[in-house]
């Protein structure tokens, strides 16, 4: 592999949405500037979930993780949110890597709305939206770092 190559490797993030009963996953393309859906687990338990999440970072050498998480009128974690924290730890425990937590507020019924703008039927509307809320997460995600960046 080249330098190059490499440097652009270095520039890879994994987004989680994590639910009840399905966890979304999405990665960024080498340059970390754009989303993309990469697939969904189905929940087993924290220590399982995390496992399969901790093999995907290495299987594509993700650099940096990013955790959507529910928060309140106030601006704190629900139940939901405290649930996906605990999974962040729970991955943390297994590898050292960088983790923010990003506001999921609205991205399933943005996915939802996003399948219909496509023409989506509605009976194919009915799957689930996990990897499509996730890779919103992580385009918005992206989208603010890079006008960071670029100042």
């Amino acid at each position: 592999m080249t330098e190059k190559m490499q440097a652009l490797d270095s520039n890879r993030i994994l987004a989680i949405d994590p639910g009840e009963k399905r966890i979304g996953i999405a990665i960024s393309d080498l340059s970390g500037a754009i989303a993309n859906p990469l697939m969904v687990i189905q929940h087993v338990s924290r220590e399982t979930n995390a496992q399969k999440i901790v093999d995907l970072i290495g299987k594509y050498s993700v650099k940096r993780i990013v955790m959507g998480v529910s928060l309140d009128e106030e601006g704190k974690p629900n139940l939901s949110g405290r649930h996906a924290i605990r999974l962040a730890q729970a991955i943390n425990e297994k590898i050292n890597i960088p983790l923010d937590f990003w506001d999921e507020q609205g991205t399933t019924s943005k996915a939802r709305a996003s399948r219909i703008a496509m023409g989506v039927s509605r009976k194919k509307r009915r799957g689930h939206l996990d990897e499509i809320a996730a890779t919103l997460i992580l385009q918005s995600y992206l989208d603010v770092h890079q006008d960071r960046d670029d100042k």
